[in-house]
C-alpha cells in the first residue's frame, strides 16, 4: 500500500524549490523501498511555508514546511510518513490561524484537490453547481447569480447578473463566454493559483455561464507569463471529456501587453489583432467577440459561480457588507512578513489584513503606504488602514479594491519615486490609441522628474495633467494612472518637497 504525499506544483512553490524536494523524496523512498504516490497539488497560499509537504496519515493530512532538499533524509529518519514529530512539522495546516480564520469559497479546494483529476474534483464537491444549472431555465440561472450579489472580481465590480442578463436577452444565434485570465496587476496571483490548483472550478463556472446565456463556446485568455496555468487548463480540458456537455472551451495565450487585461483590447487580441482598446458603445455584451454578444468575466468571478448555484444565492449574499457581497481573495505582497492569499468576506479592514494576517512588514519597520488594486491603484497612508474592505468604502477615500492585490511598503519608501513609476508604467504599457494616455503619461514622467529635482512649482501642472488623463482617456489605463500619482501627492507631500534625485541622464527614463 502506497503513502500519498502532496507537494505543490504551482509557480510559487516551484520558485521555492518544490521540484527538487519532490525528486529528493522520490529518491529517498526508492532507496528505502517505500511505496509513495506524490500528488502535485496547488499551493494553499502560505508562501513563507513553501515548499509545503503534506502526508496522508491515519490521523489525516500532516504538513511539514518549509522543506528543502537537504531536509528530506532527516524527515524520513523522523518517520514523517507516519506524521511523527520533526522541527518542520506543522500538523493539520488548516488549523493554522492564517488559514483557520479565512472563509474560502472560490479557492476552497486549492491545495486540497488534485488539479489533474476530474474524479477528485467531483469527490471534493465540484460539479454540483453545473448539475443544478442543467435543471434550471437560463433566466433562472441568471436570477440566481443576480440575487447572490456577485460583482466582477476583475476590478470594475460590475454586477455579474446584469451583464449575463444583457447577453441572455439578445437574439443572436451565436454567443461567447470569455474568461479574462490576463492577471497583470502587481501583487496579484489568485487567478494563477485557481487555474493551477483547481482548473475544473473555472471550467464549471464558464459552462454554467454558457447555459445561462445560450453560449456553446468559451475562451480563456491567459497571460503568456503563466505557462503552468496554461498547461493545467489544457490538461483539465483533455480530461473533462463529456462532462462539459456541448460547451467547448479553448485556451488562448496572451500577447504580453498589460492593456490586454482591458476587456475590449483582450477581444482584439483573441481575434488576432493588436491589443488596442475599442470605443464603447457598443458594449461587448451586445457586440463583443467576433461581433457577437459576449460575457466577459475574470477567473475569480467564474470560480464563484459553482458554489452560488450549488448552495443557492442566499449562501453567497449573506456574506459580506453593503453592496459588496460574498468573498474576495486578497493577495498580500511587497514588504510583508507573511505574504500569501487570504480569502475572506468583505467587511474586515485593511489593517486587519496587514497585521492579523500579514504580520506587519518583513523588514520590521513601520508600514508607511499600501497600494491596493494593482499598479493603477491608490496609495493608502497609515491613517487610512482602518478603511473597510468594501468597494464603496474604498471609493469614498479615492481608492479601489480592484483585483484584491495588496502591496505593502515600509517607511523607507520614496513616494515621489512611486508616483513616477506609475506614470512610467502607463507610458510603457499604453496601447497608444488615445492622446491623454499616450502623451499624458510621457509628459507626466517628465514633470515628476523636474519636481524631484526641485521644481516644486510644477506640482499644480502635474495635478492638471492628472485631471486631463482621468477625464479624457478612453479606458482605465490612462484614466486610473492618476490614482497612485494623486494619492502620493495628497498623502505624502513631503516626498515631493525635498530634492530626491537628479534628473535622469541621457538614455535613462522611459528608454
Amino acid at each position: 500500500m502506497s503513502i500519498t504525499i502532496y507537494i505543490p506544483g504551482d509557480a510559487a512553490a516551484l520558485a521555492m524549490g518544490a521540484d527538487a524536494v519532490a525528486d529528493a523524496i522520490t529518491a529517498e523512498a526508492m532507496q528505502r523501498n517505500i511505496k509513495i504516490d506524490i500528488v502535485r497539488n496547488g499551493s494553499r497560499g502560505l508562501f513563507w511555508l513553501e515548499p509545503l509537504v503534506e502526508v496522508v496519515t491515519a490521523q489525516g493530512r500532516v504538513a511539514y514546511g518549509p522543506v528543502t532538499k537537504a531536509d528530506v533524509p532527516e524527515l524520513f529518519a523522523a518517520k514523517f510518513l507516519q506524521g511523527d514529530k520533526h522541527a518542520l512539522r506543522l500538523g493539520d495546516i488548516e488549523t493554522l490561524p492564517y488559514l483557520a480564520k479565512q472563509q474560502r469559497v472560490s479557492l476552497r479546494r486549492v491545495g486540497i484537490v488534485d488539479p489533474r483529476s476530474l474524479s477528485d474534483y467531483l469527490a471534493q464537491g465540484g460539479g454540483k453547481g453545473l448539475a443544478r444549472a442543467r435543471k434550471l431555465a437560463p433566466a433562472a440561472i441568471v436570477q440566481q447569480v443576480t440575487d447572490s450579489g456577485l460583482r466582477g472580481r476583475g476590478g470594475a465590480a460590475f454586477p455579474t447578473g446584469i451583464k449575463w442578463k444583457t447577453v441572455l436577452d439578445t437574439t443572436a444565434t451565436q454567443k461567447y463566454i470569455v474568461c479574462n485570465a490576463d492577471e497583470g496587476d502587481s501583487g496579484t496571483f489568485s487567478d494563477r493559483m485557481l487555474m493551477e490548483g483547481d482548473p475544473y472550478c473555472l471550467l464549471e463556472g464558464m459552462a454554467i455561464a454558457g447555459l445561462a446565456v445560450g453560449a456553446n463556446k468559451g475562451y480563456i485568455y491567459v497571460r503568456s507569463e503563466y505557462p503552468h496555468a496554461i498547461a493545467a487548463l489544457n490538461a483539465a480540458l483533455k480530461d473533462a471529456g463529456d462532462w462539459l456537455g456541448d460547451f467547448s472551451i479553448e485556451v488562448r495565450m496572451g500577447a504580453g501587453a498589460y492593456v490586454c487585461g482591458e476587456e475590449t483590447a483582450l477581444l482584439e487580441s483573441i481575434e488576432g489583432r493588436r491589443g488596442i482598446v475599442r470605443s464603447k458603445p457598443p458594449l461587448p455584451a451586445i457586440s463583443g467577440l467576433f461581433g457577437q454578444p459576449t460575457v466577459i468575466n475574470n477567473v475569480i468571478t467564474f470560480a464563484s459561480v459553482p458554489d452560488i448555484l450549488a448552495q443557492g444565492a442566499a449562501f453567497y449574499r449573506d456574506l459580506g457588507v453593503g453592496r459588496s457581497r460574498g468573498t474576495l481573495p486578497f493577495q498580500l505582497a511587497g514588504n510583508i512578513k507573511f505574504g500569501g492569499l487570504v480569502e475572506i468576506p468583505f467587511g474586515a479592514t485593511l489593517r486587519e489584513l496587514l497585521y492579523d494576517y500579514g504580520g506587519g512588514s518583513r523588514s520590521g519597520r513601520p508600514l508607511r503606504a499600501v497600494q491596493v488594486g494593482g499598479p493603477l491603484g491608490a496609495y493608502l497612508p497609515e491613517s487610512q488602514f482602518d478603511t473597510v474592505l468594501d468597494y464603496e468604502a474604498f471609493a469614498a477615500v479615492g481608492a479601489v479594491l480592484g483585483h484584491g492585490g495588496i502591496v505593502a511598503f515600509d517607511d523607507t519608501v520614496d513616494m515621489a519615486k512611486q508616483a513616477r513609476y506609475a506614470m512610467q508604467f502607463c507610458a510603457l504599457e499604453s496601447c497608444g490609441k488615445c492622446t491623454p494616455c499616450r502623451i499624458g503619461s510621457t509628459r507626466g514622467v517628465e514633470v515628476i522628474d523636474r519636481i524631484r529635482a526641485g521644481a516644486t512649482e510644477q506640482i499644480p501642472l502635474l495635478r492638471d495633467l492628472c485631471d486631463t488623463m482621468t477625464y479624457g482617456s478612453m479606458c482605465a489605463m490612462g484614466g486610473m494612472t492618476p490614482y497612485p500619482v494623486l494619492s502620493a501627492l495628497n498623502h505624502f507631500a513631503e516626498d515631493f518637497s525635498a530634492v530626491k534625485a537628479p534628473l535622469p541622464q541621457a538614455g535613462e527614463g522611459l528608454g
